[in-house]
């Protein structure tokens, strides 16, 4: 069978040397050592957003508790209306690795093409409809004072980069369709150190620059990530080329992507929010240990983040090619590393227990935290699996599965979370005894999904 790189473009023209994945040959030969390689960099490219949001509250820390607390508002308003948009990576991710395995290059290009239009034009709608907004959007954070005049300059300056941000999703999505996790990387390293350097700059001034407090560290955000779309894009057109034609017909593919993946990021945000809750009417007590439970798990949620999104670049690939073999292959592994990450998550979590405890939490928590936590570190292997899967069925593209799942977990676990009663201890593991529940929904049909395949499942066949 012919890879990518070897097969004719579908309107005729051929790909580029070292454009596309090797196709078959890297991974048949060695599978576990390929799934790691493309999952290193991908696991910190996801680290770096992070990191510098750290940076950026240590800068803002210095100016004050105000303008730190409408950094706060600023920027969980913001992620939250970006984090919408993320269909244009996962969908864009999908396409391009099954048009390439399929040797369909034109079609990646007319895809990729059609989810930065979408990104732009996206982008300068939240720009004009979004600066109207911005002031009740700080109010309904709770935000009064100065707090909600900083927060409503922030988001200001930094809603300036949403055509920017939402184009820079898509590019990633088209290189890591293409199995290149490395320049996602490059890039959103390039980007972040940019962002660290403005905002000495623009919050503090320096020569004739004058200082703009927390408006600099909005303008260096803004700044920073069109540096990193046009950087990603010019990446992007080079390997792909220019389309020939754009096919509008083509974008309803898309679309259904964005309104499958839709309700099931909303539902996802909607149980955790739920989860929080429960927590928080327990006492404060328990709040405070759950926030700090969830912070964990958070990071640890980019660990098995990372095989999910290189296995999704694997199987749509051979999705695409028709390798159903090599699918499922490329599905047993992922899941493999995947249970391999959550034990060592749990055995990690329940050795650094007490610095944990000692750190994150006051010693009126301690109690709260303590059982909380090994639950949370004994469900690891769960989440991992319902990751795994979930990255498994992006590449094949089975987004209407992945939502109509989530509905049913989400239904599950906030019903589990209403019969929770009680305010010691053992309430707050329950919390986190039903995310267990909540994620083990998940694993369970998308490990169902694909063995034994079922319902309209693509991995049936021969």
């Amino acid at each position: 069978m012919k890879t990518a790189a070897e097969k004719p473009d579908a309107n005729g023209g051929g790909a580029k040397p070292g454009a596309f994945p090797a196709g078959e040959g890297a991974f048949v030969q060695r599978p576990h050592r390929t799934l790691v390689f493309l999952s290193i960099p991908v696991l910190f490219s996801l680290v770096a957003e992070p990191l510098t949001g750290l940076a950026d509250t240590a800068f803002v820390a210095h100016l004050g508790a105000e303008p730190l607390a409408a950094l706060g508002v600023g920027t969980i308003s913001l992620s939250s209306v970006f984090w919408i948009f993320n269909f244009l990576g996962i969908g864009t991710q999908t396409e391009v690795a099954q048009a390439t395995g399929r040797g369909e290059i034109g079609l990646a290009s007319r895809r990729c093409a059609l989810a930065v239009l979408v990104g732009l034009a996206a982008g300068s709608l939240l720009i004009l409809l979004g600066m109207r907004a911005l002031p009740w959007a700080a109010s309904a954070m709770g935000a009064s004072g100065t707090v909600h005049q900083q927060a409503v300059v922030y988001m200001r300056i930094r809603l300036l980069g949403a055509p920017a941000v939402l184009t820079t999703i898509a590019a990633f999505g088209a290189l890591r369709g293409l199995q290149d996790m490395r320049t996602p990387l490059l890039v959103a390293l390039g980007v972040n150190a940019l962002n660290i350097l403005l905002d000495a700059v623009l919050i503090y001034g320096w020569g004739p620059v004058p200082a703009m407090g927390i408006g600099g560290a909005a303008a260096a955000s803004s700044a920073s990530q069109w540096v990193g779309a046009l950087w990603s894009g010019g990446i992007v057109y080079r390997r792909l080329g220019r389309p020939r034609e754009l096919r509008l017909a083509e974008l309803a593919s898309l679309l259904r992507i964005g309104s499958d993946l839709f309700v099931r990021t909303g539902l996802l945000t909607f149980f955790l929010l739920m989860a929080t809750r429960a927590a928080t009417r327990i006492g404060a007590d328990a709040g405070a240990a759950h926030q700090a439970i969830r912070q964990v798990w958070v990071l640890a949620s980019l660990v098995l983040d990372a095989f999910a999104v290189s296995g999704q670049s694997l199987v749509g690939y051979f999705i695409g090619s028709g390798n159903l073999g090599q699918a499922r292959r490329a599905a047993r592994v992922i899941v493999i590393w995947s249970l391999g990450a959550g034990a060592f998550l749990t055995a990690a979590m329940v050795l650094t227990q007490p610095l944990a405890a000692a750190l994150l939490v006051p010693a009126e928590a301690q109690a709260f935290f303590r059982t909380a936590w090994l639950v949370a570190a004994a469900m690891q292997p769960v989440t991992a699996l319902s990751f795994s899967t979930d990255g498994i069925h992006w590449g094949t593209g089975d987004f209407r599965f992945l939502r109509n799942v989530m509905i049913l977990a989400a239904a599950t676990g906030c019903g589990g979370l209403l019969l929770i009663g009680g305010h010691g201890p053992r309430a707050l593991a329950a919390v986190w005894a039903v995310t267990g529940l909540w994620a083990g929904v998940r694993a369970l049909f998308g490990i169902l999904r694909v063995w034994p395949a079922i319902g309209r499942s693509p991995f049936r066949g021969n």
